[in-house]
């Protein structure tokens, strides 16, 4: 135990401080010892479609599903086009001394992301196949004792807006607008300074337009503000409760907010003005627990066709509860709370899929920080998929898989080919191998999964399963990027 120790820390401290110096990918570096786990486990997948409608394009944001980490303002972290199936896998890295977690596509299919390390926060391009990086540009550094791992703040969110230009919120409480140049290269576009409006101790945690095109921010300590592109002028409304996940916008001009007591829809004035339109308190235990990053819902609202928004609580068990999000509705507005996974064991800091009626969720429960999965460490098991009965009323769980562990990625499903992707780490001794897997949608039965590195550098640590339209999946991991594409058919 002592020697495996030294080695994952000797690999711990060539993550983190060992910089990608030239343009073109070095490979995050692996366990050196030989693998014990199996490389592939299952049988590469014959595609079944899934027939859904896709959610509405946000005039603001550039094309679904590649403008930001949930792919798209609903957040419904699925995809219309084609992931990997398993052929042949092959996996490619590039270490960046960073997590480069939250993945965009430009209109060239270009990746572009935001890489946090411990102290650095980077703006950067990728060439989608060779994670070649092709530019690169220096925002803000994280302040002075932020938590590494768990702190979404300022560069942990962002989007891609309609003009390819990066959204970015930043440590010291500006919001970053960042075009692309010729070359390629970056330049600074606009440079709103909330400070005067949220004050210097505070902390940005996401930034969406609404269908207004006004940028619509939340803050760590619960303010919601609005900002007005043109003029820059800021209203605020503090809702006196944390915030730590990012927010889904809708056509309606909704914007839907989680905090660690409630579920709010907010609509933003025509003076510009974030108000209130309901509040919805979900049961929560108080507990942070193991695989949350603070005591209430850890996830990003989901909203679900032109009716529903969807979150988790943080009851014990955790439950799957869904809302109508209308301004005003006729009886009860929650729709349903459905438990997932055991009493005791259960927990999510990770937005939840949506499809259709169909909701799919996965355990993060034990995932206290990267050394819950080191020198062998895993997680609670537990993927489950629970629909909202076709007459709207009620829920129903369609499946559960309870031998799949997930520690802490964001899953994401392909509807061209009916899988659900999320990062899976199971017992292996002490070895410590980390696989992209791919869940059947229809039944949550494995149908296969690929390793993709061992030891510490390729832990996901909250990163989600990216899509690519060349069919490779991306994950951000604690060492950079890996991409893992099928070397057949």
């Amino acid at each position: 135990m002592a020697t495996r120790r030294v080695v994952t820390t000797a690999l711990l401290a060539g993550a983190l401080c060992f910089g990608a110096g030239a343009a073109s990918a070095v490979p995050i570096p692996s366990d050196p010892r030989p693998a014990q786990s199996p490389a592939y486990v299952g049988a590469p997948a014959t595609p079944k479609p899934v027939d859904v409608a896709a959610p509405p394009q946000h005039p603001f944001m550039a094309p679904n599903p590649g403008n930001n980490i949930h792919n798209d303002a609903y957040m419904t972290d699925a995809y219309q086009r084609m992931g990997p199936l398993g052929r042949q896998p092959v996996t490619t890295s590039t270490l960046q001394a960073a997590e480069c977690a939250s993945l965009t596509f430009d209109r060239r299919n270009r990746l572009e992301t935001v890489c946090v390390g411990t102290n650095t926060v980077t703006l950067k391009l990728f060439d989608p196949t060779t994670l070649e990086e092709l530019a690169s540009y220096n925002l803000p550094p994280r302040r002075p004792g932020t938590g590494t791992f768990n702190d979404f703040s300022g560069g942990g969110y962002f989007y891609l807006d309609h003009r390819d230009r990066a959204v970015v919120p930043t440590t010291d409480n500006h919001v970053y607008v960042v075009a692309q140049t010729a070359g390629p290269g970056f330049e600074l576009r606009r440079d709103y300074d909330l400070t005067p409006a949220i004050g210097s101790e505070d902390k940005i945690v996401s930034v969406l337009p609404d269908w207004s095109g006004r940028l619509v921010f939340v803050t760590e300590q619960g303010k919601v503000g609005a900002i007005r592109p043109r003029s820059g002028a800021v209203r605020t409304l503090d809702l006196g409760e944390r915030i730590t996940n990012s927010i889904a916008t809708d056509e309606t001009g909704g914007v839907y907010v989680v905090t660690t007591a409630a579920l709010y829809r907010i609509d933003v004035s025509a003076a510009g003005r974030p108000r209130p339109t309901w509040r919805h308190v979900y049961r929560n235990s108080g507990i942070q627990k193991p695989g949350q990053t603070s005591a209430g819902s850890g996830t990003t609202p989901t909203l679900v066709g032109h009716r529903w928004v969807a979150i988790t609580d943080n009851a014990d068990p955790m439950n799957v509860v869904v809302y109508r999000r209308g301004t005003d509705v006729a009886g009860r507005r929650k729709v349903c709370t459905v438990p997932v996974f055991r009493k005791g064991a259960s927990a999510t800091d990770n937005s939840l899929i949506g499809a259709g009626r169909a909701l799919v969720v996965t355990n993060n429960y034990g995932y206290s920080g990267p050394t819950a999965t080191m020198e062998g460490g895993v997680t609670k098991p537990g993927v489950e998929r629970v629909d909202i009965d076709r007459d709207g009323r009620g829920c129903h769980t369609v499946w559960r898989n309870t031998r799949q562990r997930s520690p802490s990625s964001v899953p994401k499903l392909s509807l061209a080919n009916g899988l659900v992707y999320t990062v899976l780490k199971d017992p292996a001794g002490n070895e410590d191998p980390w696989y992209l897997g791919a869940l059947d949608f229809r039944t949550g039965r494995l149908v296969y999964k690929t390793r993709y590195g061992t030891g510490f550098g390729y832990n996901v640590n909250y990163a989600p399963v990216s899509i690519g339209p060349d069919r490779a999946a991306y994950v951000g991991v604690l060492g950079g990027l890996v991409r893992i594409s099928d070397s057949t058919g």
